[in-house]
C-alpha cells in the first residue's frame, strides 16, 4: 500500500500555491546558513565560497534553459521578476511604443504592473481567452500595432493550468521584434522549457514552486535585449538587481532545479497519470461537475473543478476538517470574497463558478491520497447539497 506523505498534516493538494522543500535543497542550503556564512561582494575566502556557489547555481538554472549563465539574474521570487521585466521593459523602450499586450488572466504580478503603467501613460491591450484558457495567436497578431513593444503571456496558468502556444506567441514577437516575457512561474521545473527553441526574451520563475525556498527566484534576460536595474544600489548580479545576494536561497534554488531536472520525464508521466485518475474520477463519481481549463493541454499536477450549486469556500472548510488542503484558486487572491477572475474570463457558468477548487498536485502524491480526497469531496457536496 502506498504511504501518504503528509499523514501526520494531512493530504496536501495545493502544491501550485507552494511546495514542500525537498530535504535535499534543506541539507545544500544548511552550510551557507551557519559556517559559509559570507558576503559573495567580499574578496577574502568567505566571500569567495559564496560567490563560487551562487555561481555554481546561475550555471545549472542556465543549463535547464538551454540559457547562458550570464543570462540569469536573481531575485526575490516571480513578482519581483514579473515587475521588472515588465515595468523597465516598458520604459526602456518608450521611446519606440508605449504599448503593451497580455491576456486578462495573467498572475496579479503582470495584471498590478500593467494597471500601474496605465497610470503613467502607457497603453494596455488585455486579450480574452477561449473557453479553456487559450490565447489565440490570432488575437495577438491582430491587437499589435506599431507602438507595441512588449507581450508578456504566461506559460502555463497558476489558477486552471493551461499551457498557453508559447510557441507561436514568441515566433510573432520576434517576426514582429516585439519583446516577448513569459510569466513561467508555475511552469519552469515541471515541463521541459528551452529559450532556444521557444522563442523568449524575457522569462520569470520562483523556487517555492519547485521544491525550493521561498524568497527567491530568477529573471531570464536574453543576451541583447536592453534592460535597467530595478533595485538599484550595489553592482550584485552585474549591475542589474543591487542589494546583498540571498546565498542560501540561491544554493536551495539551484538544488531543486538538480533535483527537477534529474526524473523530469518520469515525474511528468507519473503525475499527468495521477492528474487525470483524478479527474476521470471527480467527472464521473460526482453529478453537476465541470473541469476548468484544457483537457490536455494543461500542467502536469493541475486540476481545477467547478461544482454546480456549491459555495466553494464552505467546501474547502470541510475538506480541511477532513484534514485535506486544496484552495480556491490562486492562493495570492485568498480573502477576496468574489469569483476569481480567472474563472470568470473562461466563462464558466453562474451556477458553477463560486463552487471552484483547485487541487494541485506534487511527486509527493499518492493514489491512494487522491481516492480519500475524492471520497471526502463526495460526501461534503452531497453534505452542502442536502442530500
Amino acid at each position: 500500500m502506498e504511504e501518504t506523505v503528509y499523514r501526520e498534516h494531512g493530504i496536501y493538494l495545493d502544491n501550485t500555491a507552494t511546495t514542500r522543500m525537498s530535504e535535499g535543497v534543506k541539507s545544500a542550503m544548511d552550510p551557507y546558513l551557519t559556517e559559509q556564512f559570507g558576503n559573495a561582494s567580499t574578496v577574502y575566502s568567505y566571500g569567495e565560497a559564496a560567490k563560487n556557489a551562487i555561481e555554481t547555481a546561475r550555471e545549472t538554472i542556465a543549463a535547464s534553459l538551454d540559457a547562458k549563465p550570464s543570462e540569469i539574474y536573481f531575485t526575490a521570487g516571480g513578482s519581483e521578476s514579473d515587475n521588472w521585466a515588465i515595468k523597465c521593459i516598458a520604459g526602456e523602450y518608450k521611446k519606440t511604443g508605449n504599448h503593451i499586450i497580455t491576456s486578462r488572466i495573467e498572475h496579479h504580478a503582470v495584471l498590478n504592473s500593467c494597471e500601474y503603467l496605465q497610470k503613467l501613460g502607457y497603453r494596455v491591450t488585455y486579450l480574452d481567452v477561449d473557453e479553456t484558457g487559450i490565447l489565440e495567436p490570432e488575437k495577438i497578431q491582430a491587437a499589435i500595432t506599431p507602438q507595441t513593444t512588449l507581450i508578456s503571456v504566461m506559460f502555463g496558468n497558476n489558477e486552471v493550468g493551461t499551457i498557453e502556444p508559447i510557441g507561436q506567441i514568441g515566433a510573432l514577437a520576434r517576426e514582429k521584434q516585439i519583446l516577448f516575457h513569459t510569466d513561467a512561474v508555475q511552469a519552469y521545473a515541471q515541463i521541459p522549457i528551452s529559450v532556444r527553441h521557444y522563442p523568449i526574451d524575457l522569462l520569470s520563475a520562483s523556487a517555492h514552486k519547485f521544491h525550493g525556498p521561498k524568497g527567491v527566484g530568477f529573471l531570464y534576460i536574453r543576451e541583447g535585449v536592453r534592460i535597467p536595474s530595478f533595485i538599484h544600489g550595489g553592482a550584485q548580479e552585474r549591475g542589474k538587481r543591487a542589494g546583498t545576494e540571498n546565498v542560501p536561497g540561491i544554493v536551495g534554488m539551484g538544488k531543486a532545479v538538480e533535483e527537477a531536472f534529474a526524473n523530469m520525464n518520469l515525474r511528468i508521466r507519473r503525475e499527468t497519470m495521477l492528474r487525470n485518475y483524478l479527474i476521470e474520477k471527480i467527472l464521473h463519481e460526482i453529478p453537476d461537475s465541470r473541469l476548468n481549463g484544457h483537457r490536455t493541454k494543461r500542467l502536469p499536477g493541475n486540476t481545477s473543478f467547478s461544482f454546480k450549486n456549491i459555495d466553494g469556500a464552505s467546501l474547502l472548510i470541510l475538506l480541511e476538517e477532513d484534514n485535506i488542503c486544496a484552495s480556491g484558486g490562486s492562493a495570492c487572491n485568498t480573502g477576496e470574497a468574489r469569483i476569481s477572475y480567472v474563472i470568470e474570463a473562461l466563462g464558466v457558468p453562474a451556477d458553477y463558478a463560486p463552487g471552484t477548487i483547485r487541487m494541485t498536485l506534487s511527486g509527493d502524491t499518492t493514489r491512494t491520497e487522491i481516492d480519500t480526497a475524492v471520497l471526502s469531496l463526495k460526501r461534503n457536496i452531497a453534505r452542502l447539497r442536502g442530500k
